[in-house]
């Protein structure tokens, strides 16, 4: 090791340790009197941590609900807004203790004749409504017990030693006090975390003050604010918050007293960690403070339009499309497809190119790539051009060993060509609602030796989405007569195969296009589709509903889906109605990894009433469909816990697109099975 690196002591102060740090030097050891080094001190990483809660510039924003004197000196009020401000998504409910005897030079008297107005009328109000510290901390222990942060704002150190008895884990300086530096160096000791807010002071006293915080070593947070109540737009200066962070050098956030909610989800926008706003459960109370306050449903609305701002920032990196764009760009986008036939062997030429929609093919911008390449196939006059014409590795169907029974999707145009490529023991058709209008006898044979699965369409004929649970009778009425068309057509196209109960793959619905639904209307939901499916006439098919992810892409737009995305309600589903599911894998990894549970775990509760599976890869929370071994599957675990839990189901693999170039992502995805999981799968 460089004994001679540049380094710090660990006592040193942070503006210290970030002097030396340059973009040369990113990273500066921290020693102990022996050269120890007992940590290192990266630059640009700021964090602070509060309990277990990290502040950070890639973390969640902390929301602190401002509740200060807000309970008008009742515990029962005050126990009432922590409730509230737990649902309404904060993160920390914040609080005022203030000793009036030592903070005012008369003693907090709201009697004294010779007070100004607006100190008799804050006194007054302070000596109504201030909570005995008693009942502060049984307000501080009410947030530990439901699950919210409690802190407060130490008004003066008498206040301060007191919490510091209690052991409240951070501080809040309010801005009256960010120039008041015996208290900034009585915070700073106990070496908790100090969230300070700026407003009231001037561009030289923040400076000052930042100073005197680095240099007391201080953890330290800076909030931007404009203490008046309510604060004119005009005069809340939002851009000075980047200007704050290059004066401290730290994180920074907002204190909020103006109007409604935008200006604190503008401020996330543009850097903010932490965000402080002011609850209420009535502005007409008496109090100053109530009338800049937001309501439970309006603060509600800020936190999910924060979370909505910090999910859309992003990072910066090199653009990618998103598999919502990709699906749009295959219907909205053009390609290059053959201006006429061309044989295999012949060499390409820009004359036999034209550029037209949809996108299935490769993007026009390929055009040079492709004119000198030797065609390695068949293609028809308007036939699309595909990576596999540019020389990437084409997959060839050839027949494949596994242990349970298995096939592909496949259109009624594409069956008589796909099911002879391979040894497959059942197809999936998958239906689109022209399907159902087709006359199917021309393109399937009169018998086949194979077993099939019908996967019922998704959109219907009138921009009609399929929901069996839906709450509005007409749709839901509607929905049922659909897919009684499809079960109906299901027993016709099933005389043709070998399949004794064919099985109806079918998102039954139970989706929301603005946030997943509570456990309550869930529950409403699952309800609407015992009805459905009672009215159904299901005779001779197997109706299995599909395992759905939480953020699925409907024709190029997501929505958030609630049903048969828990495996203890899919379970509990099953059980009641004796009816058995399509596991997609994809899905289902994707609904554990949202919500964080063991992949592994939920395999093992739904693999016993799985009927029929989809496998594909899966990454993030709306990554679906991916070609195998490209997500986060572990796939050697899938087909452990499935050999051992339920060895008959059968499978296709659902590759995204996977049925296109002659089903080059199907014979790439079993090739990859085969390769992994050998004949277990």
């Amino acid at each position: 090791m460089n004994s001679k690196c540049v380094s710090a002591k660990f006592t040193s102060t942070n503006h210290h340790v970030e002097s030396l740090l340059s973009k040369r030097i990113q990273t500066v050891p921290l020693i102990d009197d022996l050269g120890c080094i007992l940590a290192l001190a990266f630059k640009d990483q700021h964090q602070c941590k509060i309990e277990d809660r990290v502040i950070a510039q890639d973390a969640p924003t902390y929301v602190i609900a401002e509740v200060g004197n807000n309970h008008n000196g009742s515990l029962a009020l005050a126990k009432k807004l922590i409730d509230e401000a737990k649902a309404s998504g904060a993160d920390c409910v914040k609080f005022q203790m203030r000793d009036m005897g030592t903070l005012y030079s008369n003693c907090g008297n709201s009697n004294d004749e010779s007070a100004d107005l607006g100190a008799q009328y804050t006194m007054d109000l302070l000596s109504q409504f201030q909570l005995p510290d008693e009942q502060l901390i049984s307000a501080f222990d009410y947030c530990k017990a439901i699950g919210i942060q409690p802190l407060c704002t130490p008004w003066d150190v008498s206040s301060l030693k007191k919490l510091e008895a209690y052991g409240m884990p951070a501080y809040k300086v309010a801005s009256a006090d960010f120039t008041n530096y015996e208290l900034l160096d009585a915070v700073a000791a106990t070496g908790k975390v100090m969230i300070c807010s700026t407003g009231m002071a001037n561009e030289i006293e923040v400076n000052n003050s930042i100073k005197r915080l680095q240099k007391n070593n201080a953890n330290f947070i800076l909030l931007h604010c404009n203490s008046t109540y309510p604060a004119p737009f005009k005069d809340i200066n939002l851009s000075y918050m980047t200007r704050l962070k290059q004066l401290g050098g730290v994180l920074v956030g907002y204190s909020g007293h103006e109007r409604d909610i935008h200006v604190p989800i503008a401020a996330v926008a543009i850097g903010a960690r932490v965000i402080e706003k002011h609850f209420t459960l009535d502005r007409s109370m008496e109090g100053n403070d109530h009338k800049v306050s937001l309501m439970p449903a309006e603060f509600s609305q800020m936190v999910t339009g924060i979370r909505q701002v910090e999910a859309a920032m992003g990072e910066v990196k090199d653009r990618e499309v998103s598999q919502g764009e990709l699906m749009n760009r295959e219907v909205l986008a053009k390609s290059l497809v053959a201006s006429r036939n061309i044989a295999p062997g012949e060499r390409i030429t820009e004359a036999m190119m034209l550029v037209k929609s949809p996108g299935q093919g490769i993007q026009p911008n390929k055009k040079a790539d492709l004119v000198g390449m030797l065609c390695k196939r068949e293609i028809n006059q308007g036939e699309p051009f595909t990576k596999f014409d540019l020389g990437e590795y084409q997959p060839i169907a050839r027949d494949y060993r596994f242990s349970r029974p298995w096939g592909v999707p496949v259109r009624y145009h594409d069956f008589a060509n796909l099911a002879v490529q391979s040894n497959m023991d059942l197809v999936e058709m998958h239906l689109s609602y022209k399907d159902l209008e087709v006359d199917f006898e021309s393109y399937l044979p009169e018998s086949s030796d194979m077993d099939i699965v019908i996967h019922a369409p998704e959109l219907f004929k009138g921009d009609h989405t399929l929901d069996l649970c839906s709450l509005d009778e007409r749709y839901r009425q509607k929905s049922v007569m659909l897919m009684q068309g499809v079960i109906d057509l299901t027993r016709k196209l099933s005389g043709r195969f070998i399949t004794k109960r064919p099985c109806i793959v079918t998102n039954v619905g139970g989706f929301s296009e603005h946030e997943h639904y509570p456990e309550a209307q869930r529950l409403a939901l699952y309800a609407q589709l015992e009805i459905s499916l009672s009215e159904l006439d299901m005779t001779g098919v197997e109706v299995i509903p599909q395992t759905m992810p939480p953020f699925p892409w409907h024709f190029g737009g997501q929505q958030f889906h609630n049903l048969f995305v828990r495996s203890e309600e899919i379970v509990d589903f099953c059980k009641r109605h004796q009816m058995r599911v399509c596991l997609d894998v994809s899905h289902s990894k994707l609904a554990t990894n949202f919500l964080n549970q063991s992949f592994g775990d939920f395999l093992r509760q739904v693999a016993p009433y799985t009927a029929h599976m989809h496998l594909a890869d899966a990454d993030g929370f709306d990554g679906e469909g991916l070609q195998v071994g490209e997500g986060g599957i572990d796939w050697l675990e899938f087909s452990q816990i499935m050999d051992e839990l339920n060895p008959t189901a059968h499978f296709i693999p659902e590759i995204w697109q996977g049925h296109k170039s002659q089903g080059a992502g199907a014979w790439l995805a079993l090739e990859r099975l085969e390769a992994l999981l050998g004949e277990v799968a």
